[in-house]
C-alpha cells in the first residue's frame, strides 16, 4: 500500500466526489452549455462546477491554503506556505466530444516544492498519486518509468499547438524528427494523463509546449517519484512554470532533448 499523507487523502476524497459528478455530466454531453474563452479553447459548465466543488472541498479540509486554478486563477489564503494547483478537467475537448480520456489533476506545493500529486480519470477509475520521497502509484500499484535506452525502440507522446496557438513550425519540425527516430508518437489531448502514462511506463517520453502549471503540476511529481526525469525543453528546472516540458527516463532524456533542440533550431533558421 502506498503512503498516503492526510493532505493526499483529502485530495483523493475531493477528486472522487468531483469525479462522480463528472461521470453524470459526461453521460449528458449533448445537454452541456458550452462557451468559448478563446480560439478552439472550450470551457463547459462541467469544468466550472468541478473546479468550484474541488476548491470548496479542499478549503473545508485545509482552510487557509492558497490555490492556483485554471478557471479562477490565483485564490489567496493566509497560509502562504501551501498551495493547491488544480485543473478540473484536463482534456476538456475530449470530454466535450465524448472521448473518455480526461482527468482531474491536483498538485500540492509546500514552500514552493511539489509534495503531493493526484491525477484521476473518473471514466476508467484510474487514480494516480504521488508523494515526495514516497513513490508514485496507480490504484495501489507502484509505478516505475520504462527502462528503454534506445530511441528507435521508444514510444513518445506530445501535444499539438491548435488553432490560435503559436509554434506550429517548430512543432512540425520536432514531430518530423521524432517520427523518423522512434517507433511512434501519440497525441491523446490531456497532458496530465500523458505524464501519468510516462510514470506508468506506457510512454517512454512526453514533450509539449504552451502548457500551464495546472496542466503539469501533479504529473511532474508522478514522473519524478516513478524514477523519471522532468525538465523544461531547455534542459532546465522550470517545467512547472516555463510553459514547456520534457518527461522521460534517465537514459533517454539527453537523447530526446538533443533531438528536439536540433529540430527547433532547424525550424527557426
Amino acid at each position: 500500500m502506498p503512503y498516503l499523507s492526510p493532505a493526499l487523502n483529502v485530495m483523493i476524497a475531493a477528486a472522487r466526489k468531483a469525479g462522480r459528478r463528472l461521470i453524470r455530466d459526461y453521460g449528458e454531453i449533448e445537454n452541456l452549455q458550452v462557451s468559448m474563452k478563446g480560439p478552439a479553447d472550450f470551457v463547459s459548465n462541467a469544468d466550472k462546477r468541478t473546479e468550484t466543488l474541488l476548491v470548496e472541498e479542499l478549503q473545508k479540509a485545509r482552510p487557509g491554503y492558497c490555490f492556483l486554478t485554471e478557471e479562477h486563477g490565483a485564490i489567496d489564503g493566509p497560509d502562504k506556505t501551501h498551495r493547491f494547483i488544480i485543473d478540473p478537467i484536463d482534456g476538456t475537448t475530449n470530454f466535450l466530444h465524448g472521448i473518455p480520456h480526461f482527468a482531474i489533476s491536483i498538485g500540492l506545493e509546500r514552500d514552493g516544492q511539489l509534495v503531493s500529486g493526484l491525477i484521476f480519470n473518473p471514466v476508467t477509475d484510474e487514480m494516480y498519486v504521488a508523494e515526495k520521497s514516497a513513490g508514485a502509484f496507480l490504484n495501489d500499484k507502484r509505478l516505475r518509468v520504462a527502462a528503454r535506452r534506445e530511441l528507435n525502440k521508444s514510444l513518445l507522446a506530445t501535444g499539438i499547438p491548435f488553432l490560435g496557438r503559436p509554434g506550429h513550425e517548430v512543432f512540425s519540425a520536432e514531430l518530423a524528427a521524432a517520427m523518423a527516430t522512434t517507433t511512434g508518437v501519440r497525441r491523446f489531448g490531456a497532458a496530465s494523463l500523458d505524464l501519468a502514462y510516462v510514470a506508468a511506463g506506457r510512454f517512454d517520453g512526453f514533450w509539449e509546449r504552451g502548457l500551464n502549471a495546472w496542466d503539469v503540476a501533479a504529473g511532474i511529481l508522478l514522473v519524478r517519484e516513478a524514477g523519471g526525469v522532468v525538465t523544461d525543453l531547455n534542459g532546465g528546472g522550470d517545467a512547472l512554470h516555463g510553459g514547456h516540458i520534457l518527461a522521460t527516463n534517465e537514459h533517454l532524456h539527453s537523447q530526446i532533448l538533443k533531438l528536439l533542440r536540433d529540430a527547433a533550431k532547424t525550424a527557426k533558421s
